[in-house]
């Protein structure tokens, strides 16, 4: 039996959808150099080392391969389970401000008339990114996860998110499909049915890792931030990011209130409000405009219906020549149609004895 998704359909305000990396965005450094790589004995620097040569050994995904190490390295020490992952996450470091961050920027968004939904895209642990302190504030929370046996235990991953893959989120977001599983993702929706358009989409993120969302955001009128930690003010990436055109603004990773990003996502939002009131104008005049020609075409082939049986049932030279005038009026003819008006043509005597009357001839040689 197929499982019946739920999807979030378009508000009747604008959405603006805050999509964040978390490790170096929201956190000063990797979520499993906060505790677990430690529990386990290891050195940072050794564990990420021997987990990369892992992946270059075997033309692995990294991301598959530090799932991998994780798990191995567990075994003897502790349960590999939901809970111990979601322990770790507790234990993971914020940047400044980001507790309180998420309902202020909500309530700012909703004072302007805006609803602000925030999302993780990340290739960093769904569990332990659920185990921290603002996992309730995340509307969905896209990241790399295990699949666990009937003893709850770690066994294989359930997914695995790089930087390519990170992309196909962001279609999710703008489409309300957000079930991994839902195909809905790939159907056509008209521009003005789109629940978040790209340019009402802001992507937080610090490193390469990035790069594709940032692009595609960019790409379609969005906002990518590029962040930085504020003890260490490294900016070289930031830079790098900015000259390459993948972001189009940088901001230290504080999110206190009145800090610069702060300041640059709340410009955002300001000006999300204003665009989408032209937008909502424009759509408008776009499905009037749409409506009337249709209404037009509907109108035209009704008079070329009534005037081809006119034709059809002319008994007059007299009414023949009214018809004509107003036939040679309308220009778009079908193929079907000119064919119906070139035989009525040879059947009907009205028209056959005054073929080459000028007027009835012009219209004819139009046709053919």
């Amino acid at each position: 039996m197929s499982k019946e998704f739920i999807r979030k359909s378009k508000e009747d305000k604008p959405v603006v959808a805050i999509c964040y990396d978390f490790d170096k965005t929201l956190s000063p450094d990797d979520m499993q150099a906060q505790g677990y790589i430690q529990s386990v004995g290891y050195e940072v620097e050794s564990f990420w080392k021997e987990s990369n040569g892992l992946a270059e050994d075997n033309d692995m995904d990294q991301n598959l391969a530090y799932m991998f190490t994780m798990i191995q390295k567990a075994h003897g020490r502790f349960v590999f389970n939901r809970k111990k992952l979601m322990d770790y996450g507790a234990q993971v470091q914020l940047f400044p401000g980001v507790e309180t961050w998420f309902k202020r920027i909500r309530e700012y968004g909703k004072d302007k008339g805006v609803i602000v939904e925030h999302y993780i895209i990340s290739s960093g642990l769904k569990e332990m990114i659920e185990g921290t302190k603002v996992a309730n504030e995340f509307e969905k929370i896209y990241a790399s996860s295990f699949y666990y046996d009937n003893d709850g235990v770690a066994q294989w991953p359930a997914q695995v998110i790089n930087y390519t893959s990170k992309t196909q989120f962001l279609f999710r977001i703008e489409k309300g499909t957000l079930d991994v599983n839902d195909s809905g993702v790939n159907d056509y929706f008209a521009p003005e049915k789109i629940r978040i358009p790209f340019r009402n989409i802001i992507y937080i993120g610090d490193s390469d890792t990035d790069i594709p969302c940032m692009k595609l955001v960019n790409s379609y009128s969005g906002h990518s931030i590029g962040v930085y930690n504020p003890e260490t003010k490294d900016k070289r990436k930031v830079y790098k990011m900015i000259e390459d055109k993948r972001i189009k603004y940088y901001a230290p990773a504080n999110y206190t209130e009145g800090s610069e990003l702060d300041i640059l996502v709340k410009n955002i939002i300001d000006t999300t409000a204003s665009n989408e009131k032209l937008m909502s104008i424009h759509y408008r005049n776009k499905q009037e405009q749409v409506k009337h020609n249709g209404n037009l075409a509907n109108q035209e082939h009704k008079e070329k219906e009534k005037l081809i049986l006119d034709l059809e049932n002319s008994n007059s030279f007299k009414q023949t020549h009214s018809i004509i005038s107003k036939l040679k009026k309308i220009k778009n003819w079908s193929s079907e149609e000119k064919n119906q008006l070139k035989m009525i043509a040879e059947k009907n005597k009205q028209i056959s004895y005054i073929m080459k009357d000028s007027d009835v001839a012009e219209f004819f040689a139009s046709i053919s």
